[in-house]
């Protein structure tokens, strides 16, 4: 089971990024899926999910109405679509596999993590 997070660069503030999450080893249609961010200094934090099925999302309150969670079942793929970028979104970005709880904002809940990708805001 692998996730491989991409899509992450160094942007200007107010600019877009779409983060992928690639599966390969396991299907990710039957599980809810997480993106989490570390930045520099600090812990992990939640920042969207979706359901297996796609029909409920969850975010973070500071990235709501900002970022988009999507999933592509027929690709493997997650994605998080990210704009107006702020210098305090910069951090390690994580996508992740919830272990079949309903509980989607705690990482405790994800058992399988991709690596993560670096996105960079400046300001």
């Amino acid at each position: 089971v692998q996730l491989q997070a991409s899509g992450g660069g160094l942007v200007q503030a107010g600019g877009s990024l779409r983060l992928s999450c690639a599966a390969s080893g396991h299907t990710i249609n039957n599980y809810g899926m997480g993106w989490f961010r570390q930045a520099p200094g600090k812990e992990r934090d939640f920042v969207a999910a979706i359901t297996r099925s796609g029909g409920s999302t969850y975010y973070a309150d500071s990235v709501k109405g900002r970022f988009t969670i999507s999933r592509d079942n027929a690709k493997n793929t997650v994605y998080l679509q990210m704009n107006s970028l702020k210098s305090e979104d910069t951090a390690v970005y994580y996508c992740a596999r919830n272990s079949g709880y309903t509980n989607y904002l705690s990482e405790t809940y994800y058992d399988y993590w991709g690596h993560g990708t670096l996105v960079t805001v400046s300001s």
